[in-house]
Protein backbone atom coordinates (compact mmCIF):
# COMPACT_ATOMS: atom_id res chain seq x y z
CA UNK A 1 0.00 0.00 0.00
CA UNK A 2 1.19 3.21 -0.84
CA UNK A 3 2.07 5.48 2.08
CA UNK A 4 0.10 8.83 1.65
CA UNK A 5 0.29 12.44 3.98
CA UNK A 6 -3.07 14.15 3.12
CA UNK A 7 -3.09 17.79 3.49
CA UNK A 8 -6.52 19.71 3.42
CA UNK A 9 -8.72 22.32 5.60
CA UNK A 10 -11.96 22.84 4.84
CA UNK A 11 -15.23 20.98 4.05
CA UNK A 12 -14.76 20.02 0.60
CA UNK A 13 -11.30 18.59 1.89
CA UNK A 14 -12.98 15.69 3.54
CA UNK A 15 -14.42 13.75 0.93
CA UNK A 16 -11.01 13.52 -0.67
CA UNK A 17 -9.39 12.18 2.63
CA UNK A 18 -12.20 9.82 2.95
CA UNK A 19 -11.43 8.35 -1.03
CA UNK A 20 -8.01 7.87 0.20
CA UNK A 21 -9.01 6.03 3.44
CA UNK A 22 -11.28 3.93 1.48
CA UNK A 23 -8.83 3.10 -1.37
CA UNK A 24 -5.70 1.44 -1.42
CA UNK A 25 -3.48 3.40 0.52
CA UNK A 26 -1.70 4.07 3.97
CA UNK A 27 -2.51 7.28 5.28
CA UNK A 28 0.21 8.25 7.31
CA UNK A 29 -0.42 11.50 8.28
CA UNK A 30 -2.95 14.64 7.73
CA UNK A 31 -1.76 18.22 7.25
CA UNK A 32 -4.16 20.89 8.12
CA UNK A 33 -4.45 24.81 9.12
CA UNK A 34 -4.04 25.34 12.67
CA UNK A 35 -7.17 25.54 14.90
CA UNK A 36 -8.92 29.18 14.73
CA UNK A 37 -11.43 31.12 16.99
CA UNK A 38 -14.78 31.42 15.07
CA UNK A 39 -18.54 32.27 16.56
CA UNK A 40 -19.82 34.56 19.11
CA UNK A 41 -17.99 32.96 21.85
CA UNK A 42 -14.40 32.96 19.77
CA UNK A 43 -14.00 29.56 20.51
CA UNK A 44 -10.77 27.50 19.22
CA UNK A 45 -12.30 25.44 16.44
CA UNK A 46 -11.22 22.36 14.76
CA UNK A 47 -10.84 22.37 10.98
CA UNK A 48 -13.08 19.94 9.15
CA UNK A 49 -10.37 17.61 7.82
CA UNK A 50 -8.67 17.74 11.20
CA UNK A 51 -11.94 16.61 13.05
CA UNK A 52 -11.82 13.76 9.97
CA UNK A 53 -8.85 12.60 10.55
CA UNK A 54 -9.25 11.78 14.60
CA UNK A 55 -12.22 9.91 14.42
CA UNK A 56 -10.04 7.59 12.26
CA UNK A 57 -7.41 7.75 14.29
CA UNK A 58 -4.59 9.35 12.52
CA UNK A 59 -1.97 11.69 13.46
CA UNK A 60 -2.43 15.53 12.69
CA UNK A 61 0.01 18.09 12.14
CA UNK A 62 -1.02 21.97 12.17
CA UNK A 63 2.35 23.69 11.35
CA UNK A 64 1.53 27.27 10.79
CA UNK A 65 3.92 27.25 7.76
CA UNK A 66 5.63 24.86 6.00
CA UNK A 67 8.47 26.59 5.64
CA UNK A 68 10.40 25.33 8.52
CA UNK A 69 13.14 23.00 8.40
CA UNK A 70 11.64 21.13 11.37
CA UNK A 71 8.24 20.52 9.83
CA UNK A 72 9.60 19.65 6.65
CA UNK A 73 11.47 16.83 8.28
CA UNK A 74 9.19 15.95 10.05
CA UNK A 75 7.06 15.20 6.86
CA UNK A 76 10.00 13.61 5.65
CA UNK A 77 9.67 11.43 8.48
CA UNK A 78 6.48 9.86 7.53
CA UNK A 79 8.33 8.48 4.33
CA UNK A 80 5.58 9.50 2.27
CA UNK A 81 6.09 8.12 -1.58
CA UNK A 82 2.84 10.78 -2.54
CA UNK A 83 1.01 13.99 -1.15
CA UNK A 84 -2.22 14.57 -1.76
CA UNK A 85 -3.48 18.11 -1.13
CA UNK A 86 -6.98 19.69 -1.58
CA UNK A 87 -7.85 23.19 -0.17
CA UNK A 88 -5.31 23.17 2.34
CA UNK A 89 -4.91 26.80 2.21
CA UNK A 90 -0.91 27.17 1.87
CA UNK A 91 1.80 27.48 -0.30
CA UNK A 92 4.13 24.66 -0.77
CA UNK A 93 7.61 25.34 -1.46
CA UNK A 94 10.39 22.97 -3.24
CA UNK A 95 11.49 21.23 -0.14
CA UNK A 96 7.69 19.57 0.14
CA UNK A 97 6.79 19.28 -3.65
CA UNK A 98 10.33 17.56 -4.05
CA UNK A 99 9.94 14.91 -0.78
CA UNK A 100 8.16 12.58 -2.06
CA UNK A 101 9.05 10.33 -4.82
CA UNK A 102 5.69 10.32 -6.85
CA UNK A 103 5.40 14.24 -6.08
CA UNK A 104 2.50 16.17 -4.76
CA UNK A 105 -0.75 15.89 -6.63
CA UNK A 106 -3.44 18.34 -6.09
CA UNK A 107 -7.46 17.53 -6.00
CA UNK A 108 -9.08 21.25 -7.63
CA UNK A 109 -12.25 22.59 -8.41
CA UNK A 110 -12.00 23.46 -12.02
CA UNK A 111 -11.19 22.29 -15.56
CA UNK A 112 -7.46 24.16 -15.28
CA UNK A 113 -6.25 26.15 -16.51
CA UNK A 114 -9.41 27.82 -16.92
CA UNK A 115 -9.96 29.55 -13.23
CA UNK A 116 -6.50 29.42 -11.28
CA UNK A 117 -6.84 30.22 -7.96
CA UNK A 118 -8.62 29.98 -4.81
CA UNK A 119 -12.24 31.06 -5.48
CA UNK A 120 -12.73 28.91 -9.01
CA UNK A 121 -16.57 28.05 -7.71
CA UNK A 122 -17.65 31.55 -7.02
CA UNK A 123 -15.15 32.43 -10.57
CA UNK A 124 -17.52 29.52 -12.48
CA UNK A 125 -20.44 31.15 -11.47
CA UNK A 126 -19.75 34.97 -11.86
CA UNK A 127 -18.71 34.35 -15.22
CA UNK A 128 -21.93 32.44 -16.32
CA UNK A 129 -20.39 29.51 -17.07
CA UNK A 130 -22.59 26.31 -17.75
CA UNK A 131 -19.73 23.42 -17.46
CA UNK A 132 -16.88 23.14 -14.41
CA UNK A 133 -15.26 19.86 -13.24
CA UNK A 134 -12.43 18.72 -11.26
CA UNK A 135 -8.86 18.56 -11.76
CA UNK A 136 -6.30 16.23 -10.78
CA UNK A 137 -2.52 17.60 -11.07
CA UNK A 138 0.90 17.29 -10.49
CA UNK A 139 1.59 20.76 -8.47
CA UNK A 140 4.62 22.69 -9.44
CA UNK A 141 6.07 26.05 -7.82
CA UNK A 142 3.40 27.87 -9.58
CA UNK A 143 -0.59 28.90 -8.71
CA UNK A 144 -2.21 25.80 -9.88
CA UNK A 145 -0.20 25.26 -12.88
CA UNK A 146 1.60 22.22 -12.63
CA UNK A 147 0.83 19.39 -15.32
CA UNK A 148 -2.70 17.73 -15.54
CA UNK A 149 -3.29 13.67 -14.60
CA UNK A 150 -6.94 13.79 -15.06
CA UNK A 151 -9.69 16.37 -15.44
CA UNK A 152 -13.75 15.55 -15.47
CA UNK A 153 -16.63 18.03 -16.21
CA UNK A 154 -20.14 18.36 -14.59
CA UNK A 155 -22.76 21.12 -16.02
CA UNK A 156 -23.60 24.02 -13.65
CA UNK A 157 -27.19 23.71 -12.65
CA UNK A 158 -29.17 27.35 -13.21
CA UNK A 159 -29.68 27.29 -9.44
CA UNK A 160 -26.10 26.12 -8.30
CA UNK A 161 -25.00 28.56 -5.50
CA UNK A 162 -21.26 28.97 -4.26
CA UNK A 163 -22.21 26.55 -1.65
CA UNK A 164 -24.21 23.41 -3.57
CA UNK A 165 -21.79 24.02 -5.90
CA UNK A 166 -18.78 23.37 -3.84
CA UNK A 167 -20.45 20.58 -2.30
CA UNK A 168 -20.98 18.74 -5.44
CA UNK A 169 -17.24 19.28 -6.58
CA UNK A 170 -16.18 17.82 -3.53
CA UNK A 171 -17.31 14.36 -4.16
CA UNK A 172 -16.78 14.72 -7.70
CA UNK A 173 -12.81 15.23 -7.41
CA UNK A 174 -12.76 12.69 -4.73
CA UNK A 175 -13.99 10.73 -6.73
CA UNK A 176 -11.52 11.52 -9.95
CA UNK A 177 -9.08 11.35 -7.64
CA UNK A 178 -9.61 8.19 -6.44
CA UNK A 179 -9.90 6.72 -9.76
CA UNK A 180 -6.43 8.39 -10.78
CA UNK A 181 -3.84 8.16 -7.82
CA UNK A 182 -3.43 4.03 -8.26
CA UNK A 183 -3.21 4.95 -12.20
CA UNK A 184 -0.54 7.44 -11.35
CA UNK A 185 1.27 5.32 -8.77
CA UNK A 186 1.36 2.64 -11.42
CA UNK A 187 3.20 4.49 -14.01
CA UNK A 188 -0.05 4.49 -16.07
CA UNK A 189 0.08 8.37 -16.43
CA UNK A 190 1.69 10.61 -18.55
CA UNK A 191 0.96 14.22 -17.30
CA UNK A 192 -0.45 16.92 -19.61
CA UNK A 193 1.02 20.61 -19.66
CA UNK A 194 -1.79 23.24 -19.21
CA UNK A 195 -2.43 25.37 -22.44
CA UNK A 196 -1.29 28.99 -20.90
CA UNK A 197 -2.94 30.45 -23.57
CA UNK A 198 -6.51 28.96 -22.14
CA UNK A 199 -5.61 29.99 -18.42
CA UNK A 200 -7.75 32.44 -16.58
CA UNK A 201 -6.95 33.18 -12.74
CA UNK A 202 -9.28 34.19 -9.76
CA UNK A 203 -8.97 35.53 -6.72
CA UNK A 204 -9.51 34.63 -2.91
CA UNK A 205 -13.18 36.07 -2.07
CA UNK A 206 -13.11 39.23 0.34
CA UNK A 207 -16.02 39.99 2.77
CA UNK A 208 -16.57 43.50 0.72
CA UNK A 209 -17.24 41.58 -2.69
CA UNK A 210 -20.79 40.63 -1.59
CA UNK A 211 -21.59 44.44 -1.47
CA UNK A 212 -24.20 44.68 -4.20
CA UNK A 213 -23.51 47.63 -7.21
CA UNK A 214 -27.73 48.38 -8.10
CA UNK A 215 -26.22 49.72 -11.63
CA UNK A 216 -24.58 46.60 -12.97
CA UNK A 217 -26.93 44.46 -14.84
CA UNK A 218 -29.78 42.01 -13.15
CA UNK A 219 -28.10 39.19 -14.36
CA UNK A 220 -25.04 39.86 -12.89
CA UNK A 221 -26.09 40.40 -9.77
CA UNK A 222 -28.00 37.50 -9.46
CA UNK A 223 -25.31 35.24 -10.59
CA UNK A 224 -23.14 36.95 -7.46
CA UNK A 225 -25.95 36.54 -5.26
CA UNK A 226 -25.69 32.55 -6.38
CA UNK A 227 -21.79 32.56 -6.10
CA UNK A 228 -21.63 34.47 -2.96
CA UNK A 229 -24.16 32.11 -1.32
CA UNK A 230 -23.61 31.27 1.87
CA UNK A 231 -19.90 33.50 2.19
CA UNK A 232 -19.30 36.25 1.74
CA UNK A 233 -23.26 36.85 0.97
CA UNK A 234 -24.46 39.19 -1.84
CA UNK A 235 -25.98 42.13 0.63
CA UNK A 236 -26.77 45.77 0.26
CA UNK A 237 -28.40 48.15 2.93
CA UNK A 238 -31.97 48.77 3.84
CA UNK A 239 -32.78 52.04 6.10
CA UNK A 240 -29.18 52.24 7.03
CA UNK A 241 -29.47 47.97 8.04
CA UNK A 242 -27.52 45.28 6.25
CA UNK A 243 -30.18 43.04 3.76
CA UNK A 244 -28.56 39.99 2.50
CA UNK A 245 -30.08 39.23 -0.44
CA UNK A 246 -29.69 34.99 -0.42
CA UNK A 247 -31.86 33.98 -3.74
CA UNK A 248 -32.99 36.47 -6.63
CA UNK A 249 -33.72 35.99 -10.09
CA UNK A 250 -33.20 38.34 -13.21
CA UNK A 251 -36.05 39.60 -15.64
CA UNK A 252 -35.95 41.27 -18.08
CA UNK A 253 -37.79 45.03 -18.01
CA UNK A 254 -36.87 48.88 -17.68
CA UNK A 255 -38.25 51.42 -15.27
CA UNK A 256 -36.82 55.02 -14.91
CA UNK A 257 -36.88 54.51 -11.12
CA UNK A 258 -33.32 54.89 -10.39
CA UNK A 259 -30.73 51.86 -9.44
CA UNK A 260 -31.84 49.99 -6.06
CA UNK A 261 -35.74 51.32 -6.32
CA UNK A 262 -38.13 48.25 -5.05
CA UNK A 263 -41.02 47.57 -6.43
CA UNK A 264 -43.64 45.75 -5.55
CA UNK A 265 -45.85 43.49 -8.26
CA UNK A 266 -48.59 41.30 -7.19
CA UNK A 267 -46.72 39.35 -4.51
CA UNK A 268 -43.51 40.10 -6.75
CA UNK A 269 -40.40 42.01 -5.07
CA UNK A 270 -38.46 43.32 -7.67
CA UNK A 271 -35.18 45.64 -7.65
CA UNK A 272 -34.38 48.36 -10.57
CA UNK A 273 -30.65 47.61 -11.52
CA UNK A 274 -28.63 49.19 -14.54
CA UNK A 275 -30.31 46.92 -16.61
CA UNK A 276 -33.28 44.63 -16.09
CA UNK A 277 -34.77 44.12 -12.71
CA UNK A 278 -34.31 41.94 -9.63
CA UNK A 279 -36.90 39.60 -8.14
CA UNK A 280 -35.69 38.70 -4.84
CA UNK A 281 -37.01 35.23 -3.27
CA UNK A 282 -35.12 34.86 -0.07
CA UNK A 283 -33.76 38.05 2.35
CA UNK A 284 -32.40 38.04 5.86
CA UNK A 285 -32.38 41.66 7.97
CA UNK A 286 -29.47 41.31 10.32
CA UNK A 287 -30.24 40.16 13.31
CA UNK A 288 -33.08 38.37 12.05
CA UNK A 289 -33.77 34.74 10.09
CA UNK A 290 -33.66 34.13 6.75
CA UNK A 291 -37.78 34.99 5.28
CA UNK A 292 -39.44 34.51 1.65
CA UNK A 293 -38.91 37.81 0.27
CA UNK A 294 -42.69 38.63 -0.36
CA UNK A 295 -43.27 37.98 3.40
CA UNK A 296 -40.90 40.50 4.75
CA UNK A 297 -42.53 43.03 2.81
CA UNK A 298 -45.22 42.69 4.80
CA UNK A 299 -43.90 43.63 7.47
CA UNK A 300 -41.93 46.36 6.62
CA UNK A 301 -44.10 49.92 6.06
CA UNK A 302 -43.50 51.88 2.56
CA UNK A 303 -40.97 49.00 1.26
CA UNK A 304 -42.86 49.47 -2.20
CA UNK A 305 -40.72 53.16 -3.40
CA UNK A 306 -38.23 52.83 -1.01
CA UNK A 307 -34.60 52.56 -2.48
CA UNK A 308 -32.01 50.06 -1.23
CA UNK A 309 -27.86 51.11 -1.16
CA UNK A 310 -26.37 53.62 0.62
Amino acid sequence: MARVIFMGTPDFSVPSLAALLAGPFQVVAVVTQPDRRSGRGRRLAATPVKQAALAHGLPVLQPPTLRDPETQAELAGYRPEVIVVAAFGQILRPAVLDLPPFGCINVHASLLPRWRGAAPVQAAILAGDQVTGSTVMRMDVGMDTGPILAQAAIPIAPDDTGGSLTDKLAEHGAGLLAETLPRWLAGEITPRPQDERLATVCRPLRKEQGRIDWSRPAAEIARAVRAYNPWPAASTSYQGTQLKILQAWAEEGSRQEPPGSLLARDEAVLVVTGQGLLRLEEVQLAGRRPTPAADFVRGQRDFAGSRLGD
